[in-house]
Protein backbone atom coordinates (compact mmCIF):
# COMPACT_ATOMS: atom_id res chain seq x y z
CA UNK A 1 0.00 0.00 0.00
CA UNK A 2 2.82 2.43 0.93
CA UNK A 3 4.54 1.77 -2.43
CA UNK A 4 1.33 2.46 -4.30
CA UNK A 5 0.86 5.73 -2.41
CA UNK A 6 4.42 6.81 -3.20
CA UNK A 7 3.90 6.02 -6.88
CA UNK A 8 0.70 8.06 -6.92
CA UNK A 9 2.45 10.97 -5.18
CA UNK A 10 5.27 10.89 -7.74
CA UNK A 11 2.70 10.99 -10.55
CA UNK A 12 0.93 13.97 -9.02
CA UNK A 13 4.17 15.86 -8.30
CA UNK A 14 5.86 15.23 -11.65
CA UNK A 15 6.72 18.46 -13.53
CA UNK A 16 4.10 19.55 -16.07
CA UNK A 17 4.72 17.93 -19.42
CA UNK A 18 7.07 15.27 -17.99
CA UNK A 19 5.95 11.63 -17.91
CA UNK A 20 6.14 10.31 -14.36
CA UNK A 21 8.37 7.33 -13.62
CA UNK A 22 6.83 4.07 -14.81
CA UNK A 23 3.91 5.94 -16.38
CA UNK A 24 3.18 4.38 -19.73
CA UNK A 25 1.87 6.12 -22.81
CA UNK A 26 -1.32 4.09 -22.33
CA UNK A 27 -1.67 5.74 -18.92
CA UNK A 28 -1.19 9.12 -20.56
CA UNK A 29 -3.80 8.39 -23.23
CA UNK A 30 -6.27 7.39 -20.50
CA UNK A 31 -5.59 10.26 -18.11
CA UNK A 32 -5.27 13.06 -20.62
CA UNK A 33 -8.40 11.96 -22.47
CA UNK A 34 -10.36 11.99 -19.20
CA UNK A 35 -8.96 15.44 -18.37
CA UNK A 36 -9.89 16.70 -21.85
CA UNK A 37 -13.45 15.44 -21.62
CA UNK A 38 -13.90 16.77 -18.10
CA UNK A 39 -13.40 20.18 -19.67
CA UNK A 40 -16.28 19.66 -22.11
CA UNK A 41 -19.52 18.75 -20.36
CA UNK A 42 -21.50 18.31 -23.56
CA UNK A 43 -18.94 15.83 -24.89
CA UNK A 44 -18.95 13.96 -21.58
CA UNK A 45 -22.74 13.70 -21.74
CA UNK A 46 -22.96 12.54 -25.35
CA UNK A 47 -20.20 9.92 -24.97
CA UNK A 48 -21.18 8.86 -21.44
CA UNK A 49 -17.47 8.77 -20.77
CA UNK A 50 -17.66 8.62 -16.97
CA UNK A 51 -19.88 6.76 -14.50
CA UNK A 52 -21.89 7.43 -11.38
CA UNK A 53 -22.36 10.86 -9.88
CA UNK A 54 -19.58 12.40 -11.97
CA UNK A 55 -21.36 11.40 -15.17
CA UNK A 56 -24.71 12.53 -13.77
CA UNK A 57 -23.21 15.94 -13.05
CA UNK A 58 -22.04 16.36 -16.65
CA UNK A 59 -25.42 15.29 -17.98
CA UNK A 60 -26.96 18.30 -16.23
CA UNK A 61 -24.48 20.74 -17.83
CA UNK A 62 -23.75 22.41 -21.16
CA UNK A 63 -20.29 23.42 -22.35
CA UNK A 64 -19.60 27.18 -22.17
CA UNK A 65 -19.66 29.23 -25.38
CA UNK A 66 -17.01 31.77 -24.44
CA UNK A 67 -13.64 32.88 -25.71
CA UNK A 68 -12.18 32.09 -22.29
CA UNK A 69 -13.32 28.47 -22.54
CA UNK A 70 -11.84 28.06 -26.02
CA UNK A 71 -8.51 29.51 -24.92
CA UNK A 72 -8.43 27.14 -21.96
CA UNK A 73 -8.72 24.27 -24.44
CA UNK A 74 -5.77 25.55 -26.43
CA UNK A 75 -3.65 25.75 -23.27
CA UNK A 76 -4.75 22.24 -22.32
CA UNK A 77 -3.88 20.92 -25.79
CA UNK A 78 -0.44 22.56 -25.60
CA UNK A 79 0.26 20.91 -22.23
CA UNK A 80 -0.84 17.53 -23.51
CA UNK A 81 1.26 17.92 -26.65
CA UNK A 82 4.36 18.73 -24.63
CA UNK A 83 3.92 15.68 -22.41
CA UNK A 84 3.13 13.34 -25.29
CA UNK A 85 6.32 14.34 -27.10
CA UNK A 86 8.40 13.28 -24.09
CA UNK A 87 7.46 9.62 -24.46
CA UNK A 88 9.96 7.45 -26.33
CA UNK A 89 8.23 6.23 -29.50
CA UNK A 90 10.77 3.42 -29.85
CA UNK A 91 9.43 1.81 -26.67
CA UNK A 92 5.82 1.86 -27.86
CA UNK A 93 3.85 -0.91 -29.55
CA UNK A 94 2.71 -0.29 -33.12
CA UNK A 95 -0.80 0.55 -31.96
CA UNK A 96 0.60 2.96 -29.37
CA UNK A 97 2.88 4.66 -31.91
CA UNK A 98 0.03 5.13 -34.34
CA UNK A 99 -2.19 6.38 -31.54
CA UNK A 100 0.48 8.82 -30.39
CA UNK A 101 0.93 10.12 -33.93
CA UNK A 102 -2.82 10.64 -34.32
CA UNK A 103 -3.18 12.40 -30.97
CA UNK A 104 -0.15 14.58 -31.71
CA UNK A 105 -1.66 15.65 -35.04
CA UNK A 106 -4.99 16.46 -33.42
CA UNK A 107 -3.59 18.42 -30.48
CA UNK A 108 -1.19 20.26 -32.76
CA UNK A 109 -4.14 21.26 -34.95
CA UNK A 110 -5.90 22.74 -31.89
CA UNK A 111 -2.83 24.77 -30.97
CA UNK A 112 -2.12 25.94 -34.51
CA UNK A 113 -5.76 26.90 -34.97
CA UNK A 114 -5.76 29.36 -32.07
CA UNK A 115 -4.69 32.40 -34.17
CA UNK A 116 -7.65 31.76 -36.48
CA UNK A 117 -10.39 31.16 -33.89
CA UNK A 118 -11.96 34.56 -34.48
CA UNK A 119 -12.60 33.78 -38.15
CA UNK A 120 -15.52 31.61 -37.00
CA UNK A 121 -18.64 33.58 -36.08
CA UNK A 122 -20.69 32.00 -33.25
CA UNK A 123 -24.11 32.82 -34.71
CA UNK A 124 -24.70 31.45 -38.21
CA UNK A 125 -27.14 29.30 -40.09
CA UNK A 126 -25.23 26.03 -40.47
CA UNK A 127 -23.06 25.28 -37.46
CA UNK A 128 -23.47 28.23 -35.11
CA UNK A 129 -24.32 27.86 -31.45
CA UNK A 130 -27.94 28.59 -32.40
CA UNK A 131 -27.90 25.34 -34.39
CA UNK A 132 -25.51 23.07 -32.52
CA UNK A 133 -27.00 23.61 -29.09
CA UNK A 134 -30.36 22.37 -30.37
CA UNK A 135 -28.76 19.21 -31.80
CA UNK A 136 -26.86 18.67 -28.54
CA UNK A 137 -30.11 18.28 -26.63
CA UNK A 138 -32.53 16.91 -29.20
CA UNK A 139 -30.17 14.36 -30.81
CA UNK A 140 -27.12 13.72 -28.60
CA UNK A 141 -28.60 13.85 -25.11
CA UNK A 142 -29.20 10.28 -23.85
CA UNK A 143 -32.87 9.40 -23.23
CA UNK A 144 -33.19 5.97 -21.68
CA UNK A 145 -34.10 6.48 -18.01
CA UNK A 146 -36.18 8.77 -15.79
CA UNK A 147 -32.95 10.48 -14.77
CA UNK A 148 -32.07 11.22 -18.41
CA UNK A 149 -35.35 13.07 -18.80
CA UNK A 150 -34.79 15.11 -15.65
CA UNK A 151 -31.23 15.88 -16.72
CA UNK A 152 -32.54 17.09 -20.08
CA UNK A 153 -34.68 19.69 -18.36
CA UNK A 154 -31.71 20.77 -16.22
CA UNK A 155 -29.59 21.26 -19.35
CA UNK A 156 -32.42 23.06 -21.12
CA UNK A 157 -32.33 25.54 -18.25
CA UNK A 158 -28.77 26.45 -19.29
CA UNK A 159 -29.51 27.01 -22.99
CA UNK A 160 -30.39 30.68 -22.51
CA UNK A 161 -27.12 31.30 -20.68
CA UNK A 162 -25.09 29.63 -23.41
CA UNK A 163 -26.87 31.56 -26.15
CA UNK A 164 -26.23 34.80 -24.25
CA UNK A 165 -22.54 33.85 -24.12
CA UNK A 166 -22.52 33.26 -27.87
CA UNK A 167 -24.23 36.61 -28.45
CA UNK A 168 -21.66 38.39 -26.28
CA UNK A 169 -18.86 36.71 -28.23
CA UNK A 170 -20.49 37.73 -31.51
CA UNK A 171 -20.64 41.31 -30.24
CA UNK A 172 -16.91 41.15 -29.43
CA UNK A 173 -16.10 39.98 -32.95
CA UNK A 174 -18.37 42.59 -34.51
CA UNK A 175 -16.43 45.28 -32.65
CA UNK A 176 -13.36 44.02 -34.55
CA UNK A 177 -15.34 44.04 -37.81
CA UNK A 178 -15.16 40.24 -38.05
CA UNK A 179 -18.65 40.07 -39.53
CA UNK A 180 -20.12 37.40 -41.83
CA UNK A 181 -21.34 38.36 -45.31
CA UNK A 182 -24.74 40.00 -45.55
CA UNK A 183 -26.42 36.95 -47.08
CA UNK A 184 -25.20 34.80 -44.18
CA UNK A 185 -26.59 37.27 -41.65
CA UNK A 186 -29.95 37.32 -43.44
CA UNK A 187 -30.13 33.52 -43.63
CA UNK A 188 -29.28 33.32 -39.92
CA UNK A 189 -31.93 35.87 -38.99
CA UNK A 190 -34.56 34.00 -41.01
CA UNK A 191 -33.67 30.71 -39.36
CA UNK A 192 -33.60 32.09 -35.82
CA UNK A 193 -36.93 33.90 -36.31
CA UNK A 194 -38.48 30.67 -37.50
CA UNK A 195 -37.14 28.93 -34.40
CA UNK A 196 -38.96 31.32 -32.07
CA UNK A 197 -42.11 31.69 -34.18
CA UNK A 198 -43.93 28.61 -32.90
CA UNK A 199 -45.58 28.21 -29.49
CA UNK A 200 -43.13 26.72 -26.96
CA UNK A 201 -44.97 23.39 -27.04
CA UNK A 202 -44.13 23.06 -30.74
CA UNK A 203 -40.50 24.12 -30.43
CA UNK A 204 -37.99 21.29 -31.10
CA UNK A 205 -36.65 21.56 -27.55
CA UNK A 206 -40.11 20.57 -26.27
CA UNK A 207 -41.71 18.61 -29.11
CA UNK A 208 -38.76 16.26 -29.64
CA UNK A 209 -38.31 15.89 -25.89
CA UNK A 210 -41.93 14.84 -25.52
CA UNK A 211 -41.53 12.36 -28.38
CA UNK A 212 -38.33 10.86 -26.98
CA UNK A 213 -39.84 10.48 -23.50
CA UNK A 214 -42.34 8.02 -25.00
CA UNK A 215 -39.41 5.59 -25.32
CA UNK A 216 -38.78 5.68 -21.55
CA UNK A 217 -41.37 3.16 -20.26
CA UNK A 218 -40.58 3.79 -16.59
CA UNK A 219 -41.81 7.40 -16.88
CA UNK A 220 -45.42 7.76 -15.81
CA UNK A 221 -47.75 9.87 -17.94
CA UNK A 222 -48.05 12.39 -15.09
CA UNK A 223 -44.26 12.72 -14.83
CA UNK A 224 -43.94 13.14 -18.61
CA UNK A 225 -46.49 15.91 -18.55
CA UNK A 226 -44.77 17.59 -15.60
CA UNK A 227 -41.38 17.58 -17.38
CA UNK A 228 -42.91 18.77 -20.64
CA UNK A 229 -44.65 21.65 -18.86
CA UNK A 230 -41.37 22.67 -17.22
CA UNK A 231 -39.59 22.52 -20.58
CA UNK A 232 -42.26 24.73 -22.16
CA UNK A 233 -41.82 27.27 -19.37
CA UNK A 234 -38.04 27.34 -19.84
CA UNK A 235 -38.40 27.83 -23.60
CA UNK A 236 -40.94 30.62 -23.10
CA UNK A 237 -39.16 32.49 -20.32
CA UNK A 238 -35.48 31.86 -21.04
CA UNK A 239 -34.72 30.27 -24.40
CA UNK A 240 -36.89 32.50 -26.59
CA UNK A 241 -35.66 35.75 -24.97
CA UNK A 242 -32.03 34.66 -25.50
CA UNK A 243 -32.77 33.97 -29.18
CA UNK A 244 -34.46 37.35 -29.51
CA UNK A 245 -31.36 39.06 -28.11
CA UNK A 246 -29.23 37.19 -30.64
CA UNK A 247 -31.59 38.16 -33.46
CA UNK A 248 -31.41 41.81 -32.43
CA UNK A 249 -27.62 41.74 -32.52
CA UNK A 250 -27.40 40.00 -35.89
CA UNK A 251 -29.97 42.41 -37.37
CA UNK A 252 -27.86 45.34 -36.18
CA UNK A 253 -24.89 44.02 -38.19
CA UNK A 254 -26.67 43.88 -41.54
CA UNK A 255 -26.09 47.58 -42.42
CA UNK A 256 -22.36 47.13 -41.72
CA UNK A 257 -22.01 43.96 -43.83
CA UNK A 258 -21.18 43.35 -47.48
CA UNK A 259 -21.81 40.47 -49.86
CA UNK A 260 -18.09 39.64 -50.17
CA UNK A 261 -18.20 35.91 -49.51
CA UNK A 262 -14.69 34.57 -48.91
CA UNK A 263 -12.13 34.75 -46.12
CA UNK A 264 -10.06 37.02 -48.33
CA UNK A 265 -12.37 39.85 -47.23
CA UNK A 266 -10.86 39.77 -43.71
CA UNK A 267 -7.38 40.84 -42.64
CA UNK A 268 -5.23 37.71 -42.46
CA UNK A 269 -7.88 35.77 -44.37
CA UNK A 270 -5.41 34.13 -46.76
CA UNK A 271 -3.45 32.65 -43.86
CA UNK A 272 -6.65 31.54 -42.14
CA UNK A 273 -7.79 29.75 -45.29
CA UNK A 274 -4.42 28.04 -45.76
CA UNK A 275 -4.74 26.72 -42.20
CA UNK A 276 -8.31 25.56 -42.88
CA UNK A 277 -7.19 23.61 -45.95
CA UNK A 278 -4.37 21.93 -44.00
CA UNK A 279 -6.72 21.07 -41.15
CA UNK A 280 -9.51 19.66 -43.30
CA UNK A 281 -7.52 17.88 -46.02
CA UNK A 282 -4.54 16.92 -43.77
CA UNK A 283 -2.33 17.73 -46.78
CA UNK A 284 -0.15 20.62 -47.88
CA UNK A 285 -2.12 21.14 -51.09
CA UNK A 286 -2.54 24.81 -51.91
CA UNK A 287 -5.82 26.46 -52.88
CA UNK A 288 -4.63 26.65 -56.49
CA UNK A 289 -3.73 22.93 -56.56
CA UNK A 290 -7.09 21.92 -55.08
CA UNK A 291 -8.90 24.19 -57.52
CA UNK A 292 -7.17 22.48 -60.46
CA UNK A 293 -7.91 18.99 -59.11
CA UNK A 294 -11.56 20.00 -58.93
CA UNK A 295 -11.64 21.32 -62.50
CA UNK A 296 -10.12 18.08 -63.84
CA UNK A 297 -12.56 15.89 -61.90
CA UNK A 298 -15.55 17.98 -62.99
CA UNK A 299 -14.56 17.57 -66.63
CA UNK A 300 -14.10 13.79 -66.28
CA UNK A 301 -17.38 13.18 -64.45
CA UNK A 302 -19.49 15.44 -66.70
CA UNK A 303 -18.32 13.51 -69.78
CA UNK A 304 -19.34 10.21 -68.20
CA UNK A 305 -22.71 11.65 -67.17
CA UNK A 306 -23.33 13.04 -70.65
CA UNK A 307 -22.85 9.55 -72.09
CA UNK A 308 -25.42 8.00 -69.71
CA UNK A 309 -27.89 10.84 -70.26
CA UNK A 310 -27.73 10.23 -74.00
CA UNK A 311 -28.35 6.53 -73.44
CA UNK A 312 -31.49 7.57 -71.53
CA UNK A 313 -32.59 9.72 -74.47
CA UNK A 314 -31.88 12.98 -72.63
CA UNK A 315 -29.79 14.76 -75.26
CA UNK A 316 -30.83 18.41 -75.18
CA UNK A 317 -29.16 21.08 -73.07
CA UNK A 318 -26.26 21.17 -70.64
CA UNK A 319 -25.47 18.37 -68.22
CA UNK A 320 -26.71 20.63 -65.41
CA UNK A 321 -29.98 21.33 -67.18
CA UNK A 322 -30.68 17.69 -68.00
CA UNK A 323 -29.85 16.60 -64.45
CA UNK A 324 -32.13 19.30 -63.00
CA UNK A 325 -34.98 17.98 -65.11
CA UNK A 326 -34.27 14.39 -64.06
CA UNK A 327 -34.25 15.47 -60.42
CA UNK A 328 -37.68 17.07 -60.91
CA UNK A 329 -38.99 14.01 -62.74
CA UNK A 330 -38.02 11.83 -59.78
CA UNK A 331 -39.28 14.23 -57.09
CA UNK A 332 -41.49 13.26 -54.17
CA UNK A 333 -44.59 15.42 -53.65
CA UNK A 334 -43.96 18.28 -51.21
CA UNK A 335 -46.66 17.01 -48.87
CA UNK A 336 -46.84 15.12 -45.61
CA UNK A 337 -47.49 11.97 -47.63
CA UNK A 338 -44.35 12.70 -49.67
CA UNK A 339 -42.33 13.20 -46.49
CA UNK A 340 -43.59 9.92 -45.10
CA UNK A 341 -42.81 8.10 -48.34
CA UNK A 342 -39.22 9.32 -48.67
CA UNK A 343 -38.44 8.26 -45.10
CA UNK A 344 -39.95 4.82 -45.75
CA UNK A 345 -37.88 4.51 -48.93
CA UNK A 346 -34.73 5.50 -47.06
CA UNK A 347 -35.35 2.81 -44.48
CA UNK A 348 -35.70 0.26 -47.27
CA UNK A 349 -32.46 1.46 -48.87
CA UNK A 350 -30.67 1.13 -45.52
CA UNK A 351 -31.75 -2.47 -45.08
CA UNK A 352 -30.85 -3.30 -48.70
CA UNK A 353 -27.40 -1.70 -48.31
CA UNK A 354 -26.72 -3.77 -45.21
CA UNK A 355 -27.40 -6.92 -47.22
CA UNK A 356 -25.30 -5.82 -50.20
CA UNK A 357 -22.34 -4.87 -47.99
CA UNK A 358 -21.89 -8.34 -46.53
CA UNK A 359 -19.58 -9.72 -49.29
CA UNK A 360 -17.20 -6.76 -48.99
CA UNK A 361 -17.01 -6.30 -45.22
CA UNK A 362 -16.39 -8.95 -42.62
CA UNK A 363 -16.55 -6.31 -39.89
CA UNK A 364 -19.89 -4.58 -39.52
CA UNK A 365 -21.18 -2.49 -36.60
CA UNK A 366 -23.20 -4.06 -33.83
CA UNK A 367 -25.01 -0.75 -33.33
CA UNK A 368 -28.10 -0.24 -35.49
CA UNK A 369 -28.61 2.81 -37.70
CA UNK A 370 -31.88 4.72 -38.11
CA UNK A 371 -32.99 7.59 -40.33
CA UNK A 372 -34.98 10.64 -39.29
CA UNK A 373 -35.80 14.05 -40.78
CA UNK A 374 -34.35 17.27 -39.40
CA UNK A 375 -36.73 19.49 -37.41
CA UNK A 376 -38.58 21.92 -39.66
CA UNK A 377 -36.70 25.01 -38.44
CA UNK A 378 -33.44 23.53 -39.77
CA UNK A 379 -34.68 22.33 -43.14
CA UNK A 380 -33.70 25.43 -45.10
CA UNK A 381 -30.02 25.32 -44.08
CA UNK A 382 -29.09 21.83 -42.91
CA UNK A 383 -27.19 19.21 -44.87
CA UNK A 384 -27.71 15.47 -44.52
CA UNK A 385 -25.55 14.16 -41.67
CA UNK A 386 -24.76 11.22 -39.42
CA UNK A 387 -24.58 11.16 -35.62
CA UNK A 388 -22.66 8.36 -33.93
CA UNK A 389 -24.38 5.86 -31.66
CA UNK A 390 -23.88 6.21 -27.93
CA UNK A 391 -20.99 4.06 -26.68
CA UNK A 392 -23.28 2.45 -24.08
CA UNK A 393 -25.86 1.44 -26.69
CA UNK A 394 -28.46 3.94 -25.47
CA UNK A 395 -28.71 5.66 -28.86
CA UNK A 396 -28.41 4.19 -32.38
CA UNK A 397 -26.41 5.71 -35.19
CA UNK A 398 -28.64 8.39 -36.71
CA UNK A 399 -28.82 9.55 -40.32
CA UNK A 400 -30.64 12.89 -40.58
CA UNK A 401 -31.93 14.44 -43.79
CA UNK A 402 -33.51 17.88 -44.36
CA UNK A 403 -36.76 17.37 -46.27
CA UNK A 404 -36.56 20.48 -48.44
CA UNK A 405 -37.12 20.58 -52.18
CA UNK A 406 -33.56 19.72 -53.32
CA UNK A 407 -33.54 16.61 -51.10
CA UNK A 408 -37.12 15.52 -51.82
CA UNK A 409 -36.24 13.41 -54.86
CA UNK A 410 -35.26 9.81 -55.57
CA UNK A 411 -32.40 11.18 -57.66
CA UNK A 412 -29.12 10.71 -55.75
CA UNK A 413 -31.00 9.37 -52.72
CA UNK A 414 -29.34 5.96 -52.76
CA UNK A 415 -25.87 7.51 -52.87
CA UNK A 416 -26.80 9.74 -49.95
CA UNK A 417 -27.81 6.72 -47.89
CA UNK A 418 -24.60 4.89 -48.83
CA UNK A 419 -22.49 7.92 -47.86
CA UNK A 420 -24.13 8.82 -44.57
CA UNK A 421 -24.99 5.33 -43.33
CA UNK A 422 -24.12 1.99 -44.98
CA UNK A 423 -21.33 1.38 -45.88
CA UNK A 424 -20.32 4.99 -45.26
CA UNK A 425 -20.23 6.92 -41.99
CA UNK A 426 -22.11 4.32 -39.95
CA UNK A 427 -19.62 1.59 -40.81
CA UNK A 428 -16.66 3.90 -40.28
CA UNK A 429 -17.73 5.67 -37.07
CA UNK A 430 -19.68 2.91 -35.33
CA UNK A 431 -16.96 0.33 -36.03
CA UNK A 432 -14.37 2.75 -34.68
CA UNK A 433 -16.46 3.13 -31.53
CA UNK A 434 -16.64 -0.64 -31.10
CA UNK A 435 -12.91 -1.30 -31.71
CA UNK A 436 -11.65 -2.33 -28.27
CA UNK A 437 -8.11 -2.81 -29.62
CA UNK A 438 -7.69 0.98 -29.83
CA UNK A 439 -7.24 3.47 -27.00
CA UNK A 440 -10.52 4.95 -25.93
CA UNK A 441 -9.70 8.42 -27.27
CA UNK A 442 -9.60 6.98 -30.78
CA UNK A 443 -12.82 5.01 -30.38
CA UNK A 444 -14.87 8.03 -29.34
CA UNK A 445 -12.90 10.57 -31.42
CA UNK A 446 -12.27 12.52 -28.24
CA UNK A 447 -10.17 15.17 -29.97
CA UNK A 448 -12.51 15.64 -32.89
CA UNK A 449 -13.02 14.16 -36.30
CA UNK A 450 -10.67 14.35 -39.27
CA UNK A 451 -12.78 15.23 -42.27
CA UNK A 452 -10.36 14.02 -44.95
CA UNK A 453 -10.65 10.51 -43.53
CA UNK A 454 -14.32 10.38 -42.55
CA UNK A 455 -15.73 12.30 -45.50
CA UNK A 456 -13.23 10.66 -47.83
CA UNK A 457 -14.54 7.30 -46.63
CA UNK A 458 -18.15 8.43 -47.12
CA UNK A 459 -17.47 9.39 -50.73
CA UNK A 460 -15.42 6.22 -51.25
CA UNK A 461 -18.44 4.24 -50.01
CA UNK A 462 -20.57 5.81 -52.74
CA UNK A 463 -17.92 4.99 -55.34
CA UNK A 464 -17.57 1.43 -54.03
CA UNK A 465 -21.30 0.80 -54.40
CA UNK A 466 -21.14 1.83 -58.06
CA UNK A 467 -18.04 -0.30 -58.71
CA UNK A 468 -19.68 -3.28 -57.04
CA UNK A 469 -22.74 -3.36 -59.29
CA UNK A 470 -25.28 -1.91 -56.87
CA UNK A 471 -26.65 0.21 -59.74
CA UNK A 472 -26.77 -2.55 -62.35
CA UNK A 473 -29.97 -2.06 -64.36
CA UNK A 474 -30.50 1.37 -62.79
CA UNK A 475 -28.95 4.01 -65.04
CA UNK A 476 -30.79 6.79 -63.22
CA UNK A 477 -29.33 5.56 -59.94
CA UNK A 478 -25.86 5.44 -61.49
CA UNK A 479 -26.38 9.01 -62.72
CA UNK A 480 -27.27 9.95 -59.16
CA UNK A 481 -24.02 8.45 -57.92
CA UNK A 482 -22.03 10.32 -60.55
CA UNK A 483 -23.90 13.53 -59.77
CA UNK A 484 -23.01 13.07 -56.09
CA UNK A 485 -19.36 12.70 -57.08
CA UNK A 486 -19.64 15.71 -59.39
CA UNK A 487 -21.12 17.66 -56.50
CA UNK A 488 -17.99 16.97 -54.42
CA UNK A 489 -15.70 17.84 -57.34
CA UNK A 490 -17.48 21.15 -57.80
CA UNK A 491 -17.01 21.79 -54.11
CA UNK A 492 -13.23 21.80 -54.63
CA UNK A 493 -13.64 24.48 -57.27
CA UNK A 494 -16.24 26.53 -55.40
CA UNK A 495 -14.65 26.45 -51.93
CA UNK A 496 -11.29 27.60 -53.26
CA UNK A 497 -13.05 29.97 -55.64
CA UNK A 498 -14.91 31.67 -52.79
CA UNK A 499 -12.05 31.93 -50.33
CA UNK A 500 -8.98 32.33 -52.53
CA UNK A 501 -10.18 33.59 -55.91
CA UNK A 502 -12.81 36.12 -54.83
CA UNK A 503 -15.80 34.36 -56.28
CA UNK A 504 -19.21 35.73 -55.38
CA UNK A 505 -22.08 33.69 -53.97
CA UNK A 506 -23.83 33.96 -57.34
CA UNK A 507 -20.76 32.71 -59.24
CA UNK A 508 -20.74 29.65 -57.02
CA UNK A 509 -24.46 29.02 -57.59
CA UNK A 510 -24.02 29.49 -61.34
CA UNK A 511 -21.31 26.83 -61.25
CA UNK A 512 -24.00 24.34 -60.25
CA UNK A 513 -24.40 24.27 -56.47
CA UNK A 514 -27.49 25.13 -54.38
CA UNK A 515 -27.45 28.39 -52.45
CA UNK A 516 -27.68 26.64 -49.06
CA UNK A 517 -24.58 24.60 -49.92
CA UNK A 518 -22.65 27.68 -50.99
CA UNK A 519 -23.58 29.36 -47.71
CA UNK A 520 -22.29 26.31 -45.86
CA UNK A 521 -18.87 26.64 -47.51
CA UNK A 522 -18.77 30.33 -46.64
CA UNK A 523 -19.11 29.65 -42.89
CA UNK A 524 -16.90 26.50 -42.78
CA UNK A 525 -14.00 27.30 -45.13
CA UNK A 526 -12.05 24.29 -46.36
CA UNK A 527 -14.33 21.56 -45.02
CA UNK A 528 -15.93 20.93 -48.40
CA UNK A 529 -12.50 20.14 -49.86
CA UNK A 530 -11.98 17.19 -47.53
CA UNK A 531 -14.43 14.84 -49.30
CA UNK A 532 -12.83 14.37 -52.68
CA UNK A 533 -9.25 14.84 -51.49
CA UNK A 534 -9.85 12.00 -49.01
CA UNK A 535 -11.69 9.81 -51.51
CA UNK A 536 -8.99 10.13 -54.16
CA UNK A 537 -6.34 9.15 -51.60
CA UNK A 538 -8.27 6.06 -50.44
CA UNK A 539 -8.80 4.95 -54.05
CA UNK A 540 -5.10 5.58 -54.79
CA UNK A 541 -4.08 3.46 -51.78
CA UNK A 542 -6.46 0.65 -52.72
CA UNK A 543 -5.27 0.59 -56.33
CA UNK A 544 -1.66 0.61 -55.19
CA UNK A 545 -2.31 -2.31 -52.82
CA UNK A 546 -4.17 -4.23 -55.52
CA UNK A 547 -1.33 -3.73 -58.00
CA UNK A 548 1.29 -4.84 -55.47
CA UNK A 549 -0.64 -7.89 -54.22
CA UNK A 550 -2.33 -9.08 -57.39
CA UNK A 551 -4.43 -12.16 -56.69
CA UNK A 552 -3.56 -11.94 -52.99
CA UNK A 553 -5.44 -8.63 -52.70
CA UNK A 554 -8.62 -8.89 -50.63
CA UNK A 555 -11.18 -6.06 -50.55
CA UNK A 556 -12.26 -7.24 -47.10
CA UNK A 557 -8.69 -7.02 -45.80
CA UNK A 558 -8.17 -3.59 -47.34
CA UNK A 559 -11.39 -2.30 -45.81
CA UNK A 560 -10.36 -3.76 -42.46
CA UNK A 561 -7.07 -1.88 -42.60
CA UNK A 562 -8.77 1.42 -43.39
CA UNK A 563 -11.60 1.05 -40.90
CA UNK A 564 -9.42 -0.22 -38.06
CA UNK A 565 -7.06 2.69 -38.61
CA UNK A 566 -10.05 4.92 -37.99
CA UNK A 567 -9.96 8.69 -37.71
CA UNK A 568 -6.46 9.65 -38.84
CA UNK A 569 -4.65 12.08 -41.14
CA UNK A 570 -4.20 10.72 -44.65
CA UNK A 571 -0.44 10.39 -44.22
CA UNK A 572 -0.96 7.99 -41.30
CA UNK A 573 -3.58 6.03 -43.24
CA UNK A 574 -1.10 5.71 -46.10
CA UNK A 575 1.52 4.39 -43.71
CA UNK A 576 -0.90 1.77 -42.38
CA UNK A 577 -1.87 0.57 -45.84
CA UNK A 578 1.78 0.39 -46.91
CA UNK A 579 2.54 -1.71 -43.82
CA UNK A 580 -0.34 -4.05 -44.65
CA UNK A 581 0.93 -4.48 -48.21
CA UNK A 582 4.46 -5.16 -46.98
CA UNK A 583 3.19 -7.79 -44.55
CA UNK A 584 1.27 -9.60 -47.29
CA UNK A 585 4.14 -9.42 -49.80
CA UNK A 586 6.57 -10.89 -47.30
Amino acid sequence: MRAACLALAFTLLAPAGTPAQNRSVADFFRDFTAEWIRGNASQAASTRFFTGEEQDRFERQLTPETQAWRRSRVRQAARGLAELRRFDRARMSEVERTSADIMEWQLDAVVKGDPYADYTFPLEQFSGVNVNIVATLTVSHPMVTDKDAANYVARLGLVGTRMNEATADARRLAARNMIPPRFILLATITQMKQFVASPPADNPFVAMFAERMKNVPSLSEARRQELKTTAEQIVREDVYPSWQRAITLVESLVPRSTDAAGLWRLAGGAEAYAYALRRFTTTNLSADQIHEIGLRQVDRIEKEMDDILRRLGRTEGSVNGRIDQLRKDLAYPLTEAGRTQIMADIDGMLRDAERRAEPMFDRRPKAPVVAQPFPRFREANAAASYTAPAPDGSRPGTFQIPLRVDYMTKFRLRSLVYHEAVPGHHFQIALELENDAQPRFRRIRAFGGIAAFSEGWGLYAEHLAAESGWYDGDLEGRLGQLDSELFRARRLVVDTGLHAKRWTRQQAIDYGLPGAEVERYVVIPGQACSYMVGQLKIIELRDRAQKALGTRFSPKEFHNVVLTTGTAPLEILERQVDAYVASRVN
